[in-house]
């Protein structure tokens, strides 16, 4: 199996496939804003929502990277990941619902189309990794 075919499987296992665990996909599907932010009495814990967004930062700066796009702003640090909320909170959480989804889809469309050698180039303005990551 070829490290583009590795990638594209493991990025539909975890969102829409069924494996030894939910996807990703079927777990959110019908979740409510109060939900998301539903945090156990006393827990050192981040919610759904603040885990969901720290996961979308790290694709889309995927992303970024695959379509060699500098203008991805990385956070300072990675408490800025982990972030919940807006004004009408049910319609930012479905915002938050739509990036995601789309994000998943663009970057599944992106390793389509992506050739193998491709996966070897560097990308100097984002780099793979910062020190807080």
């Amino acid at each position: 199996m070829s490290k583009k075919e590795i990638l594209q499987n493991g990025v539909n296992q975890v969102f829409y496939e069924e494996e030894w665990y939910p996807p990703i996909s079927e777990a959110l599907k019908n979740l409510t804003a109060a939900q998301a932010c539903w945090k156990p009495d006393g827990m050192a814990t981040n919610t759904i929502w603040e885990n969901v967004n720290h996961l979308l930062i790290f694709k889309e700066r995927l992303l970024s990277r695959l379509l060699q796009d500098d203008t991805f702003v990385v956070p300072q640090n990675n408490d800025d990941t982990f972030v919940q909320g807006g004004l009408n909170e049910e319609e930012a959480w479905q915002e938050t619902m739509s990036r995601t989804f789309h994000v998943h889809d663009a970057l599944q469309s992106s390793l389509t189309s992506l050739q193998e050698a491709q996966l070897d180039q560097q990308c100097p303005s984002l780099p793979a990794r910062r020190s807080y990551l």
